[in-house]
């Protein structure tokens, strides 16, 4: 396990290590009259986002698209129990009015509002009403070929409304097979076949292998898996290394969840004039190519690829890639988060872990501290002090919030009853306890 030692601190690199956690600031271009600095701006943080959402009803887009940087900057300055809970609707039928009308910077913006949107709600029916009312408006957006930063952000909204939703295996499929089209189009007939950026690529193949990582594996056929691998084997020869580093992850996750054995045997099964032992032993070839493919990167030179400062962590991906591969040695990371220690263990944690630092940005650490979704994604439960008068006031309004989501009167008992608990729960602490993160 001493090697494995080692390899880990590459892994720890990968999680977007540039950043020192413990002192990032919940978002780095936070405007300061959005940051509460007292109760008594309370008011005035509600009234701004209130502003900013009639704002999205005006007709100069410049107007909607200011409003909608403030409605970012304050979602990942803090989570917005309050007003999703009363102006959900609204929020999220406007921003697809701004996907479907606006620019293309608009697109991008209300993309990410939606996307903030999710990850605040978590679960539950309203998740299901941003996956059922956004996805074919995304989908219709991405047939457009537009700007690369636009197609991106449409991409990451898909991802991230798609994992809030949780385990819907239909609904996952689908967002995955709307992704493979922007640079796979040949699998659709309604899109027209346009040469993709390396952003573009990269941007999609991240997105794809972040929803791959809540699969079930045996939910592809043999046919399906030898399709992904090679296409994304085909990539690895692309000369943008961001394309690649992209590539490596997603190989990861196939590697890691795709049970090929199950899927022959099923092919065995499936009287459809198929060769499954001929295709099972293809799928081995190809990993085998991929293999090759992934000791040449992982011992490159150089001078392939403009970004010269990404050649490390390229080396550095396919060396660990390589281990699982070969040897079996997990990826291990770990970062800290307010004094607390989140780590991973496995490729589908590691590349959800990276995928929402960098959808959330600056508000990572922020989202990752108060973020009950996130807190059940990780199993992460943040070390946090507060004053025993400050718990009642905590556990009231957090988890009301989240039960508040269903309201009707089984609901409501349910809810009194649950804070009637937690009041007598609290009155029996002691000051100067850890929160612990109740949940509805």
């Amino acid at each position: 396990m001493g090697k494995r030692n080692t390899k880990s601190k590459n892994l720890v690199a990968m999680v977007d290590s540039n950043d020192d956690m413990d002192s990032v600031s919940s978002s780095s271009s936070i405007r300061s009259d959005l940051v509460p600095v007292g109760a008594a701006e309370e008011v005035d943080k509600d009234a701004l986002l209130d502003q900013a959402l009639d704002a999205l009803y005006e007709k100069r887009g410049s107007t909607r698209e200011k409003a909608l940087a403030s409605i970012i900057e304050a979602f990942s300055s803090e989570l917005q129990y309050d007003f999703v809970e009363s102006k959900f609707a609204t929020l999220l039928h406007q921003c697809l009015n701004s996907i479907k009308k606006g620019s293309a910077r608009e697109t991008a913006l209300a993309s990410y509002v939606i996307g903030l949107l999710a990850l605040t709600i978590g679960g539950g029916s309203n998740s299901h009403e941003i996956v059922v009312e956004s996805v074919p408006i995304i989908s219709q957006a991405l047939r457009s070929r537009s700007e690369s930063a636009k197609v991106q952000a449409l991409l990451d909204c898909l991802a991230i409304i798609t994992f809030t939703f949780g385990n819907a295996h239909e609904e996952t499929e689908q967002a995955m097979q709307i992704m493979w089209q922007v640079v796979h189009p040949k699998l659709s007939t309604n899109v027209v076949a346009t040469k993709p950026s390396a952003a573009v690529i990269a941007a999609m193949v991240s997105a794809w292998s972040f929803l791959l990582t809540t699969v079930d594996g045996a939910s592809f056929s043999l046919k399906e898996w030898h399709e992904f691998i090679t296409y994304l084997s085909s990539l690895l020869d692309k000369d943008d290394r961001s394309v690649r580093i992209a590539v490596g992850e997603a190989l990861a996750v196939v590697f890691e969840t795709g049970q090929f054995e199950k899927a022959f045997g099923e092919s065995n099964g499936s009287g459809d004039g198929t060769n499954p032992r001929e295709g099972y032993l293809h799928l081995q070839g190809l990993r085998a190519k991929v293999l090759d493919q992934m000791r040449e990167l992982a011992a490159e030179a150089g001078g392939k690829g403009s970004a010269k400062k990404d050649l490390n962590s390229q080396r550095n991906l396919f060396r660990d890639v390589l281990d699982f591969l070969e040897d079996g040695y997990p990826p291990e990371s770990s970062i800290k988060i307010g004094g607390e220690s989140l780590s991973t263990s496995t490729w589908s944690q590691l590349i959800q872990l990276n995928f929402l630092k960098h959808f959330l940005k600056g508000g990572f650490v922020k989202h990752m501290q108060e973020n009950y979704f996130l807190h059940d994604v990780f199993g992460f439960t943040p070390k946090k002090k507060v004053l025993l008068d400050d718990e009642d006031k905590i556990v009231n309004k957090q988890n009301e919030k989240r039960m508040f989501r269903s309201p009707n009167s089984v609901v409501s008992k349910a809810r009194t009853q649950y804070l009637n608990k937690q009041r007598a729960i609290i009155k029996d602490r002691k000051a100067g306890h850890y929160a612990v993160g109740y949940e509805g």
